[in-house]
């Protein structure tokens, strides 16, 4: 018998609302609307908040995002096409053609100084994108469209350095940026099974199996730096482009338990975070969760609880999660510092609901939660 742990009030109820009143009338997601930074809507966190939609059967919701996505991307297109040529002549796009992390509701690039080029956004709607036609999304015309443009866009620059999913970074190729440009092409594929993105697909995957498992058989944060970072996670859930057990991943979730793993059970960025005091992340320990639960190994799904709870007990009274949590934080002495800077850590993050939503649909497939108020 799993001891489920106390029931928690209605979260779910509470989660769906704050991502209903996230979402504009464009069907763009902001991503912190009462945080000073995050009044945008970043690809990356959308496309996770679109899925967990998918999965709590929230389609239309899910649609709404995903047209938004593809009018900002059928509106830059000539730009994503001069963003080609400069790759394939080994030179690095100009700001105003590529995509960019995130954009105004307005579909607008956001005109703030910002680390704006990042490329595993993109990659990550594209699977989003899949994931939403399995759960009965409809694949049209104007979608069609901007899955090519997306597509042959990351074909030719994937191998560009660039930010990595926490906007940081930037002189590098990041391994988890790699993963979901290559899982992301993928899903075009399935979608448009035209395209002509086999060829890139095969040298991504090269890349990734050949050059990034740097240390003690484990995936690292990019060629040549030792430390694991939590957004690996993603490749085995909720991508599944990995088996949780497969070798070179296994490796890298022990150095993950074992460095950036806390009491709750939260999860850290990377050991040597400093942003906000490099607290735990919500979306990152649902993540954790998630990939317990395909290892499915002795005790893996009760510690899936164990990191549903946490993330449970980090809901305010009015039941909004935070983007992470200052217990246990990996640099408390740089807290202060954020805080005159941008305010308090950002408080409802509408990517938290979403991953608690992500984790709780999917154990409750494995988890009697009849008796909670949920």
């Amino acid at each position: 018998m799993i001891d489920r742990g106390p029931a928690a009030p209605d979260l779910v109820g509470s989660s769906l609302a704050i991502i209903g009143s996230g979402q504009a009338a464009s069907g763009a997601f902001v991503a912190g609307p009462t945080f000073s930074q995050y009044g945008y809507s970043w690809f990356r966190d959308g496309a996770f908040i679109a899925e967990a939609l998918d999965n709590m059967g929230k389609i239309e919701w899910a649609a709404r995002f995903h047209h938004w996505v593809a009018g900002v991307v059928i509106s830059t297109a000539p730009g994503l096409e001069r963003s080609r040529e400069a790759a394939r002549a080994g030179r690095t796009p100009a700001a105003a053609d590529y995509l960019h992390c995130r954009y105004g509701a307005d579909g607008l690039p956001a005109d703030t100084d910002w680390p704006t080029f990042q490329l595993d956004g993109p990659g990550i709607w594209l699977w989003s994108l899949a994931h939403h036609v399995l759960h009965g999304g409809r694949l049209d015309a104007e979608l069609v469209l901007a899955v090519e443009h997306v597509a042959r866009y990351l074909g030719d620059l994937w191998s560009l350095p660039c930010a990595d999913a926490w906007e940081e970074f930037d002189e590098h190729v990041h391994s988890s940026t790699l993963a979901a440009i290559r899982v992301g092409m993928e899903a075009a594929l399935s979608m448009v099974p035209q395209l002509a993105i086999e060829p890139a697909i095969g040298r991504l995957r090269n890349e990734i199996e050949d050059r990034m498992s740097v240390r003690d058989g484990a995936y690292t944060k990019w060629l040549g730096n030792p430390e694991v970072d939590a957004s690996l996670l993603w490749m085995a859930a909720p991508y599944e482009s990995v088996l949780a057990t497969e070798p070179r991943f296994a490796a890298t979730l022990r150095r993950i338990e074992s460095e950036i793993v806390t009491a709750g059970p939260g999860v850290h960025r990377y050991a040597s975070d400093t942003y906000y005091g490099g607290g735990a992340w919500p979306v990152l320990t649902s993540a954790y969760g998630r990939v317990l639960l395909r290892r499915d190994g002795p005790g893996d799904v009760e510690h899936a609880l164990r990191a549903l709870r946490w993330i449970e007990a980090q809901a305010d009274d009015r039941g909004q999660l935070p983007e992470q949590v200052a217990d246990h934080a990996l640099a408390p002495g740089r807290i202060d510092a954020w805080r005159e800077l941008w305010g308090d850590s950002a408080r409802p993050l509408l990517w938290s609901h979403a991953a608690y939503l992500s984790l709780r649909s999917e154990l409750e497939r494995r988890v009697d939660f009849a008796s909670d108020h949920a």
